[in-house]
């Protein structure tokens, strides 16, 4: 057997995945960005060692309730899921089941070629910067100093930079006029006269993408645009106004609209999306930028949009203005404390997208509609 690993170095970044978790039956790790991450492959709660790890990261609960730092331990035991002291934890900690291996060998603790849970097993501990990039790999073969290490490692890392000089700046665009404000209000007025319908989140399961409901990660309601009329103006100011703007900056030329969707973040519920990436299932995958369109401002409080891999900066251009950005990037929209905040969100692409999109029509779930390249160039 080849003992061949993939292991991740300093500056590396780190392989995303989705996994299964105590938490959530198919959790993207990409989502966990925006903090500094303790990732811990311990093995199996049922080997001592292995217990004797976790256990070292589990008592740090003050650490890990500090939003800045998260801890993820990765179990290959299968017994482990029934295990009460790891499917309920502390917040800020939650374990992955890796009862296949498969992270474990991304990430090098089992060998590539590895047949079994058992054959070459290392346990090692990895610190993530927030951006997602490898900070340290700890090797320590005591599993009660490994665990040492590590929160000793976490706790000498600076405090991520939010506002102040020289944080880092989000690659967003932020654009003002988009939309005018008459048109701001057509499209307020119009999903008030409609209603809107509480809207979910996309997520791949069993080989499909399809539509989950979870108040955890989302309270949003929703209202598609009907009226041909009204789309086209919607559409005109994006091709106008945003387009021209994601060549200049970005040099890529958008063709395509996807979604005429106006939503409603309200204070009933908090509404709110959790930090979430836009592309990671075969029904999204094409999406190449993401617009948030506001449609109001003053009406409310909070709401504001953040990118966490970059610092905790905060977007809400005024009425009709838009933030732009790629759909590969976490993002988050934050609880409205109070009143509604109304925008409108379309995602762009180009062509080649178009025909991916088309190609994964069969990966989607019996609710989504499937898609045509010859819809339109911007449909």
């Amino acid at each position: 057997m080849s003992e061949r690993r993939h292991w991740r170095l300093p500056g590396d970044p780190a392989p995303w995945f989705q996994a299964p978790s105590n938490i959530n039956p198919s959790f993207q790790f990409s989502s966990a960005a925006g903090r500094y991450i303790v990732l811990c492959f311990f093995g199996s709660g049922d080997d001592p060692a292995g217990r004797a790890l976790i256990d070292g990261l589990r008592g740090q609960r003050t650490l890990f309730a500090d939003p800045d730092h998260y801890c993820f331990g990765v179990s290959i035991g299968p017994r482990n899921r029934t295990d009460p002291d790891l499917s309920a934890l502390q917040p800020g900690m939650d374990i992955f089941w890796d009862t296949d291996g498969a992270v474990s060998r991304l990430y090098g603790a089992l060998p590539c070629d590895s047949e079994g849970l058992a054959d070459g097993f290392q346990r090692v501990t990895y610190i993530l910067g927030r951006d997602l990039r490898v900070v340290a790999r700890i090797l320590e073969t005591d599993p009660v100093r490994q665990a040492a290490l590590a929160v000793a490692m976490l706790r000498e890392l600076p405090k991520p930079a939010g506002r102040a000089p020289g944080a880092t700046q989000a690659p967003v665009l932020v654009l003002p006029d988009v939309f005018e404000p008459a048109l701001c209000r057509r499209l307020i007025e119009a999903y008030d006269a409609a209603g809107g319908t509480e809207s979910g989140y996309m997520s791949d399961r069993d080989g499909k993408t399809v539509e989950i409901m979870d108040h955890r990660h989302k309270r949003r309601s929703d209202w598609t645009i009907a009226d041909p009329a009204l789309k086209q103006a919607t559409q005109v100011c994006i091709r106008r106004r945003v387009a021209p703007e994601i060549e200049k900056a970005f040099q890529f030329a958008t063709t395509r609209m996807e979604r005429y969707l106006v939503c409603c973040y309200a204070t009933e519920g908090g509404g709110y999306f959790r930090p979430h990436r836009d592309n990671t299932t075969m029904g999204t995958a094409h999406r190449r930028f993401a617009v948030t369109v506001n449609l109001n401002t003053g009406d409310y409080t909070g709401g504001e949009l953040t990118f966490p891999e970059f610092g905790s900066a905060t977007f809400a251009p005024p009425p009709g203005g838009a933030v732009v950005f790629s759909c590969s990037l976490l993002h988050e929209a934050l609880p409205v404390l109070s009143g509604k905040r109304y925008a409108f969100l379309p995602f762009l692409y180009d062509e080649a997208a178009a025909k991916l999109r088309e190609a994964n029509n069969p990966y989607l779930g019996d609710e989504i509609t499937t898609y045509s390249a010859d819809a339109g160039r911007r449909g």
